[in-house]
């Protein structure tokens, strides 16, 4: 006989005391800490808890007995369903405070370094349609709201245009207006749905790998330009071809009309061959003159204004005169390292993959910039001791590692190098904090930025700037 599952309580009128690192709420009952989704500092609720550990438990909000006066109402439709923007209910001020506290509380109780005082965090000039790519997904299983359950009328369309459901790999939410890119993005991908559904052609089946329809990616730049990729499944050039004129010819602002044919069992596009139907095969951004072309497999910080402030950042912190080798590691497409070249004596940039770096030369040679190198492969490789005796210890390392951080390896190689600032730029202060804790026997933390690249979100950015003591 199987054991019956133990019954786990519901807990009334709880007070939520704070917010966690992950966006979670908080709250406190008999000692234990219990993480709660979409309820904010100051709401007292009924929680039915979901999964209890010794020293944690997580549930969910059944009832709000109070709302806190430090509350905003929701502005998009799928709030609560899409899983994303889960931080609508707090107000922008509100958001700010928490990653500030995030920074500082992760700087010290993980780095237990010595700080300055740190910075108050830079928020961004736009708190909706802020990024610059987004992709959607085709599935013929949609995932259907409790509303639309509730009302007990039969669904006969279950196709699908839009986000996945979180934990549900083949459930997606059908979008009818998301506020992260501009709205022409709504535009694009609602024409290109309706113009699908209305020609019969037949959405993925993400379980058994059939359908013609998979992705729809959207790319934009500040300067107005757009970059349409269609990813089919099927090779059916009758239908890929009548939906690709359709949207040439209704959105004459696409600048880069693309498409692949991804017959692969995941969406990634990285190994694909890309066919430019339309207009050109990237698109540009702008920078205080430097222009950066953007291609379909190229990475560029999602949020274009606010990515312009935090490499001014970067640049401040880095004091370069003119005369510097500056270090550019976790490079990317080069767009930290060609910015900062016109201070520089010479950068020399390091990056994992062989196209990014393809694409950091390229831009370098766009913006008639000769003072700038690019190498390509495993950092903890290629940043060793005979790297830098080769190339010449560095005066200035500027950083952007991954969410992971730095490996020991590659701190190991900094210290050896030596140079006399190092620039942390971070997505995840928790790594951040325990790098600068390595770092510690040589460097000395003097500057903390808080910048918040994306609103809504409980994710922040934090630039540190280290000086080698003395």
């Amino acid at each position: 006989m199987a054991k019956k599952r133990k019954q786990l309580p519901l807990l009334e009128k709880v007070p939520v005391t704070g917010v966690a690192a992950e966006g979670k709420a908080i709250a406190r009952v008999d000692g234990m800490t219990v993480f709660v989704p979409y309820a904010v500092p100051g709401d007292v609720a009924d929680i039915q808890i979901t999964k209890k550990k010794s020293n944690y438990a997580e549930g969910k909000v059944t009832r709000f007995e109070s709302f806190s006066e430090n509350r905003a109402d929701p502005f998009c439709e799928h709030f609560g369903t899409c899983g994303g923007c889960k931080w609508q209910i707090l107000p922008y001020g509100e958001q700010l405070k928490y990653k500030q506290k995030q920074v500082e509380d992760n700087l010290t109780r993980i780095g237990k370094v010595e700080l300055p005082e740190i910075s108050p965090i830079l928020g961004a000039p736009e708190t909706t349609f802020y990024r610059n790519k987004l992709e959607f997904t085709f599935s013929d299983k949609r995932w259907l709201t409790e509303k639309e359950i509730s009302s007990g009328s039969e669904l006969r369309q279950m196709d699908a245009l839009g986000f996945h459901i979180p934990g549900m790999f083949d459930k997606v939410l059908d979008i009818n207006k998301c506020w992260l890119q501009d709205d022409l993005s709504n535009q694009i991908r609602n024409a290109a749905r309706d113009f699908c559904l209305k020609n019969n052609f037949s959405f993925f089946d993400l379980r058994n790998q059939t359908g013609l329809m998979r992705t729809l990616i959207l790319r934009n730049t500040s300067v107005g330009e757009w970059m349409v990729i269609v990813v089919f499944y099927e090779d059916d050039a009758e239908k890929r071809e009548m939906l690709l004129n359709f949207l040439a010819g209704k959105f004459p602002q696409i600048t880069s009309l693309l498409y692949i044919i991804n017959r692969k069992a995941n969406d990634t596009i990285t190994d694909q061959e890309v066919i430019c139907w339309k207009g050109r095969e990237y698109i540009v951004e702008e920078m205080e003159g430097l222009q950066f072309k953007i291609g379909p497999k190229s990475f560029y910080q999602t949020n274009s204004r606010q990515a312009y402030n935090l490499y001014k950042i970067a640049r401040e912190f880095a004091g370069l005169s003119g005369s510097e080798r500056v270090y550019d590691l976790y490079t990317g497409t080069g767009t930290i390292a060609n910015f900062v070249a016109r201070n520089a004596g010479k950068v020399i940039g390091i990056e994992f993959v062989e196209e990014a770096v393809e694409d950091a030369r390229k831009n370098s040679r766009n913006n008639n910039i000769e003072n700038t190198s690019f190498f390509a492969g495993d950092m903890r490789k290629i940043l060793t001791e005979d790297f830098i005796r080769e190339h010449g210890r560095p005066d200035v390392i500027i950083t952007d590692p991954p969410r992971a951080g730095m490996h020991d390896d590659v701190i190991e190689a900094i210290i050896f190098a030596e140079p006399q600032r190092i620039v942390y730029v971070s997505c995840n202060p928790a790594t951040q904090a325990r790098d600068l804790n390595l770092l510690d026997s040589k460097y000395r933390v003097a500057r903390v930025q808080p910048v918040d690249m994306f609103p809504q979100t409980h994710h922040v950015e934090n630039v540190a700037l280290l000086e080698r003591r003395t």
